[in-house]
């Protein structure tokens, strides 16, 4: 147990931020508030995200909330963004607008960039208009546990490293936030692990009790209640936080526990490079990597649809028998999506079989082999033989990227084959 604390000590160590960057960082985002701040009466500008609750890490997006009054904003809750704007425009420079569950901006200082999001000055969760408008409130629950500051940070960097962090739809992992509310339950991140690796579907955290004795799946909207995970937020007792987490993710949390445990190693700290990472595999498999360049729009939306197309792409190769040994996606949300698929070299026959009905259903039997050449018959029902339109998955991928579901989520699309 003590080396693994004193293990833990030093990657701390290594994933806090730069005293010289964070101080400057700082600086300039101070400025940046004080400058929106200035003659105005209704909005102010707060410091948010992980930078408002201290649990940054060597890099980290600067988030600035523009909070606007509620009595005064709460019906026009849709125009924030449009109000904010004619402030900013007349304080700074290359202003860029980006969409979102409400829109929010981008300006540029130097070498860093700031986030600047508005949101209504909410007391209590209940009078939220936009999701946004609790983050405050979040950070605030969060500033009464500085004592596991440096635990979250272990598990906001795990995530990242085991490509599990994110809520957004084409994530689907552990928000920020989630990464939080976990090791606030468990105390640390060591005493998470070890609690993650054996968690069960449908595990309940609920940091403050509100189910305490109840039975939630009773008393809470069970479409909230579809992840894996359920942790009820503490400052919004009907809303599981962790509501975006897919199984998927849910499982490589859980292995990469299993496997830290048995092998405390800084490795599960350090994010993967997923197309070196790719590069690596045997060289007698076949590699492909389909590149697709997004379309423009809500970065939600738009990550949502490159989503789509990868989940496609594995249907369609696993459909027509190709045997994938490892898949994967990566998008940092400026360049080309890239999709990576590891397949078995070896071509799959030229002749495949296919099932027909029972014998002794004679029409629907008659119909099959009215529509195939060669029919045969093998346990009571009939089979046809056809020929394989695809035995190379190269061959498939060429023809998949003409399709309609794929070429109507993306700006263009192409493929390279190792």
């Amino acid at each position: 147990m003590k080396n693994i604390k004193a293990l833990l000590s030093e990657i701390l160590e290594e994933i806090q931020p730069d005293k010289n960057y964070e101080k400057e960082i700082f600086s300039k985002l101070n400025s940046i508030v004080k400058k929106i701040n200035q003659n105005q009466k209704h909005i102010k500008a707060i410091l948010g995200g992980s930078g408002a609750k201290g649990t940054w890490l060597k890099t980290f997006d600067a988030d600035i909330f523009i909070l606007f009054d509620y009595n005064k904003f709460k019906n026009k809750s849709d125009k924030l963004s449009d109000f904010l704007e004619k402030i900013l425009n007349k304080k700074f420079k290359n202003l860029k607008r980006l969409h979102g569950s409400r829109d929010y901006f981008q300006i540029r200082q130097g070498n860093f960039t700031f986030e600047i999001v508005p949101i209504l000055k909410i007391s209590k969760a209940e009078q939220a208009k936009n999701i946004t408008d609790v983050s405050p409130l979040h950070s605030k629950w969060v500033l009464k546990h500085k004592k596991v500051v440096n635990e979250m940070k272990l598990t906001k960097q795990f995530c990242q490293a085991q490509n599990v962090y994110g809520a957004e739809s084409y994530i689907r992992g552990f928000s920020g936030y989630v990464c939080e509310i976990l090791t606030v339950y468990y105390g640390s991140f060591l005493n998470l692990i070890k609690n993650a690796a054996k968690w069960q579907d449908k595990f309940v955290i609920d940091v403050n009790r509100y189910y305490r004795g109840k039975d939630i799946f009773k008393l809470v909207n069970t479409s909230k209640l579809v992840s894996p995970l359920i942790v009820i937020d503490p400052v919004q007792k009907d809303r599981n936080a962790a509501a975006a987490l897919s199984i998927e993710k849910f499982e490589v949390f859980k292995k990469a526990a299993r496997g830290f445990l048995r092998h405390p190693s800084k490795e599960f700290f350090v994010k993967k490079d997923i197309l070196q990472e790719f590069l690596k595999q045997k060289s007698n498999n076949k590699k492909i990597i389909v590149k697709a360049t997004p379309l423009t729009g809500k970065i939600d939306v738009v990550g949502g649809k490159l989503l789509k197309i990868y989940e496609f792409l594995n249907e369609e190769f696993k459909k027509h028998n190709f045997k994938i040994i490892n898949s994967n996606w990566e998008w940092n949300k400026k360049d080309d999506a890239s999709f990576y698929f590891l397949f078995d070299k070896k071509p799959l026959p030229k002749t495949t079989e296919i099932e027909g009905p029972p014998i002794k259903i004679k029409q629907h039997a008659d119909n099959f082999r009215k529509r195939h050449k060669r029919t045969f018959i093998k346990n009571n029902k009939v089979y046809a033989t056809e020929k394989r339109k695809f035995i190379l998955p190269e061959q498939l991928s060429k023809n998949l990227i003409k399709n309609k579901s794929i070429k109507e989520r993306c700006k263009s699309i192409k493929i390279e084959i190792l």
